[in-house]
């Protein structure tokens, strides 16, 4: 096709399990430099294949922006309920980004529930020193924890979106690879964290009904996982 590859602009990445995996990839004698992770349409992708560090950057990001509105959205003379709107608008479509291939493993839950009563903290000018619980704060702002499950209902229409369309995602969002299962516990898939949200016990009964769209929709909105 006429194309050539530039030695200098070309990077690699090995995805692996096994940390520090090298590539020794050479293009006419040149050695390729290898990379541990690297950003791809706002999303970082690192060498381990986790959501870990795009999640956490992502909640920082969420954190600058709210920094950056913060005499609108810490304003007490507007509406505690205009001012949550403010946020789910402005703020945590940033935080949220890419959030459908997120694989979510309780620490990772618990910082994104910790980051939302951060917001509502802030909002209330609630001082570190102040013993307020969560309840309390959740009460004042008329408001419940939400956002872990938006980010699972996002997740599950992603997900029957892709089954359903039958193409290269849903190969390989479903396919196996060839091997042995590695020794030890087993990561938690995406897939895995969607399922119990939505209260199936095993993946294959969650997608078998993505098909039927309007039972897959049933699904979403009867869904008793965390953050309803």
């Amino acid at each position: 096709m006429g194309l050539e590859l530039n030695n200098k602009k070309t990077e690699v990445m090995v995805i692996s399990r096994r940390p520090n995996l090298n590539a020794d990839l050479f293009v006419d004698g040149t050695k390729l430099k290898q990379r541990d992770s690297f950003r791809y349409l706002g999303t970082i992708i690192t060498q381990d294949g986790k959501s870990h560090t795009e999640i956490k950057a992502r909640i920082a990001q969420a954190k600058t922006n709210f920094q950056k509105m913060k005499p609108l959205l810490t304003n007490n003379k507007i509406t505690i309920t205009t001012r949550k709107r403010a946020l789910q608008c402005y703020i945590e479509p940033i935080l949220m980004y890419g959030c459908e291939a997120w694989t979510i493993t309780k620490e990772i839950q618990k910082k994104i529930e910790a980051a939302e009563m951060w917001f509502f903290r802030r909002m209330l000018r609630v001082p570190w020193t102040a013993r307020k619980t969560n309840e309390e704060v959740l009460k004042e702002t008329e408001s419940t924890r939400s956002l872990m499950s938006r980010i699972r209902r996002r997740q599950t229409k992603f997900v029957g979106n892709i089954m359903r369309r039958e193409g290269l995602e849903n190969l390989v969002t479903t396919g196996r690879m060839e091997g042995k299962k590695s020794r030890g516990r087993q990561r938690e898939k995406m897939l895995d964290g969607m399922t119990s949200w939505m209260g199936t016990k095993r993946v294959t009964d969650a997608l078998s009904e993505s098909w039927d769209r309007e039972s897959w929709k049933d699904m979403i909105a009867n869904a008793k996982g965390q953050g309803t």
